[in-house]
């Protein structure tokens, strides 16, 4: 099994990146073209990312303002029952997110591209928070 694990500082309260990763409109902004759900255990989420990828995650941990992950139940084969969170921790006005996306099957060309993707998808979360950009979808790997 691979993980994915990237950890950044975003100049914001927690309060306010735990909404931008929970959300459909927060999601909306850095991560999916349309999203469904509610940062709840047990919920169902519906992340859009176009026709071929109408995937489903379900939340598996939520702590307002501090924990969020879910678990991929309809995805394509190497994301499915992956992970993916965040863990918020804030001092100072200063939010440091600690991401996680655990339990790939295996490090292999789609896991390197995802590593690079997670990488730029979370600089605009970053950018979203801190500035309130948002980067149309089909432009945001370009930024």
């Amino acid at each position: 099994m691979a993980d994915i694990l990237l950890d950044f500082p975003i100049v914001a309260p927690a309060e306010r990146v735990f909404h931008g990763v929970t959300t459909p409109v927060g999601l909306d902004a850095w991560w999916t073209n349309k999203c469904s759900g509610q940062p709840s255990i047990g919920t169902e989420y519906g992340l859009w990312f176009g026709p071929k990828y109408d995937w489903r995650a379900v939340v598996t941990r939520c702590t307002p303002g501090r924990e969020f992950e879910l678990e991929m139940v309809r995805a394509d084969k190497d994301w499915m029952s992956t992970r993916v969170g965040f863990l918020l921790e804030q001092t100072a006005g200063v939010t440091r997110v600690r991401f996680h996306h655990t339990g790939w099957p295996e490090v292999n060309e789609h896991y390197r591209i995802s590593c690079f993707c997670w990488a730029m998808y979370l600089r605009l979360l970053k950018r979203n928070i801190e500035t309130g950009e948002i980067v149309p979808y089909e432009q945001r790997l370009d930024v």
